[in-house]
Order: structure tokens, then C-alpha cells, then sequence
């Protein structure tokens, strides 16, 4: 099976380039110059010239402060570039998977959000990534929308990164400890993606078709979330730091954040038998490949 994925340096295509080989699937990265989601006219072509059995849209504008005063960068990329793709993958006569985020909630529910929950963004970013899903969804019924959260990995910039970043220089670190969510690895990403991939490729079920959330088992706060990883820098010998909670008015940013960023899996584990493994798990997996890279 042949995959095209949109971007190039992005968590979630760099740990799919690193998934690919290992499940027989050809995978293509396509970026700018060829493939520029502010120029809507180089998608289709270049997704033609891939030949792809599966397109997955991964590429998106994630600078979630800097949208506030470039929202319409912003939205040139997540909403017109996403429903591009999809009007391509439609027009080639294949699936669409498309990644978007729980910045499409406000945050206000107590309790982990369901695909049918209401959406209400926040944020430009959110604001978006949620009109991105509307696109996608009207320009390809043959369409998987995959919302995630609190993205990490080996590859590119994330929060266990400046974490262990931080670490070598501080004793101790000031961490929001209002804002809950499921910290998720792109590399389980990555896995889940192929085999949802493989399984639309071969499926023309409508059931296997709409909206997924997909984010690692379990939940934590963001300070909770630095202190797992500390815990294991300690363990495996480096430099740790001491975790200060604090609330989120006490680290003011342009965008707001959803206080509530837990996404419940239960429709994609009932529906594909996908369920994420715990974060603490993963997190252990991605920190053991940062430290073997660094030394």
C-alpha cells in the first residue's frame, strides 16, 4: 500500500516515515514547493503524481498563539489548504485522513469529550482546524477525521522535549497544573494510521467512515505530565528538575487553552480496535529514543 502524507517535518509524518517500513507500506511526504496548502491549485497535482492508495493530511498551521495575529494564514492553511486535500483525494477516487485537534472544543465539560459532544473553539487556531473538518467532510464523504491532543515524539519540537531541554539548565520549573488532558505519541499516531489506512483501503464500509478521536489512554495536567517525565530522566540517570504547579492565569498567552482537553476513544476502539496504549508507556518510549539520539 502506497500513502501519500501532505508536509514534511511535521511529529506525525516524521514518525510515520519511521513506521512505514517496518508494515510493508510506502510511504511519500509531500511539502512545499510541491505541495503548498496556501496555493490550492498545487494540491491535486501533486497528490496525482504520488499515486497514492490512501492520502493522509497531516500538514497544518499548529502555531497555536501566533494564529491569533495570522489568522489568515491560519486558515488559508487548516481550513482551504484541509478541504483541498480532500477534494483531491475525492477527485482521485480514494480515503482521506485528516488530523485535527481538541482545540474544537470550548473546554467547559467536566468529563472526556465524545464526537458528538458540540464543538466550540476558543481560539483562531480552533476556530480553523474546526472549519478545516467541515471542508474536509464536504469535499470527500470518503473521509476519516482523527482528532488528537497533546502531541509528542523524537522529532521536532513538543512538551517532553522542552522539558529535558529545560531540565539542563533549571532546578526548577513553573508547569500549569489547571489544564487536563491525554498526552499522545506521534509514533502511536503513526501506527494507527497505517492501520486505519489498510483498513479503509480495503473496506468501503460507511461505518469505518466520519470522526475519531484518537489520544493516549489515560489523562493528566501538564505539570502532572512534567513530572512523569522527570521521574524517568531521573531514572535514567539525567539531570531532573522540581515541578511547581501553577494555575493558567499565571501563565498568560495569546490564545486561550481549553481547560478540559480529554478526548474519549472508545467510538475508534469499538469501531477499528484501536485503542491508544497509556501515556505514561509511551512517554517512557519516546524519552529512551530522545536520550539514545542525544548521546
Amino acid at each position: 500500500m502506497r500513502i501519500a502524507v501532505t508536509g514534511k517535518q511535521g511529529q506525525v509524518v516524521q514518525s510515520l516515515l519511521a513506521m512505514a517500513p517496518a508494515h510493508g507500506v510506502e510511504l511519500i511526504a509531500i511539502g512545499r514547493p510541491d505541495l503548498d496548502l496556501t496555493d490550492p491549485a498545487s494540491v491535486l497535482p501533486a497528490l496525482t503524481a504520488a499515486q497514492p492508495d490512501v492520502i493522509v493530511s497531516a500538514a497544518a498551521y499548529t502555531a497555536v498563539d501566533k494564529a491569533e495575529s495570522e489568522a489568515e494564514l491560519a486558515h488559508a492553511v487548516n481550513a482551504i489548504g484541509a478541504g483541498a486535500v480532500a477534494e483531491a483525494a475525492s477527485a482521485l477516487g480514494i480515503p482521506v485522513i485528516h488530523l485535527s485537534t481538541d482545540y474544537v472544543f470550548s473546554g467547559d465539560k467536566p468529563s472526556p469529550y465524545v464526537e458528538t459532544n458540540p464543538t466550540g473553539p476558543i481560539s483562531v487556531y480552533g476556530n480553523t482546524k474546526l472549519e478545516g473538518e467541515l471542508r474536509v467532510a464536504a469535499g470527500n464523504a470518503n473521509h476519516v477525521i482523527l482528532r488528537t491532543a497533546w502531541v509528542y515524539s523524537p522529532f521536532g519540537a513538543n512538551f517532553v522535549k522542552t522539558m529535558l531541554r529545560l531540565a539542563e539548565s533549571r532546578d526548577e520549573l513553573r508547569v500549569v497544573a489547571d489544564q487536563r488532558g491525554c498526552p499522545t505519541s506521534a509514533l502511536d499516531i503513526a501506527e494507527a494510521l497505517i492501520a486505519i489506512a489498510t483498513r479503509l483501503s480495503a473496506d468501503a464500509d460507511p461505518a469505518l467512515r466520519g470522526t475519531f478521536h484518537l489520544t493516549g489512554s489515560g489523562e493528566a495536567t501538564w505539570a502532572e505530565f512534567a513530572q512523569e517525565i522527570f521521574a524517568r530522566l531521573k531514572a535514567l540517570g539525567g539531570k531532573s528538575a522540581n515541578v511547581v504547579p501553577i494555575t493558567t492565569a499565571e501563565y498568560p498567552t495569546p490564545a486561550r487553552r481549553p481547560a478540559n482537553s480529554r478526548l474519549s476513544g472508545d467510538k475508534l476502539a469499538e469501531t477499528y480496535g484501536i485503542r491508544l496504549p497509556d501515556w505514561k508507556r509511551s512517554t517512557d518510549v519516546v524519552m529512551q529514543a530522545i536520550l539514545k539520539n542525544a548521546i
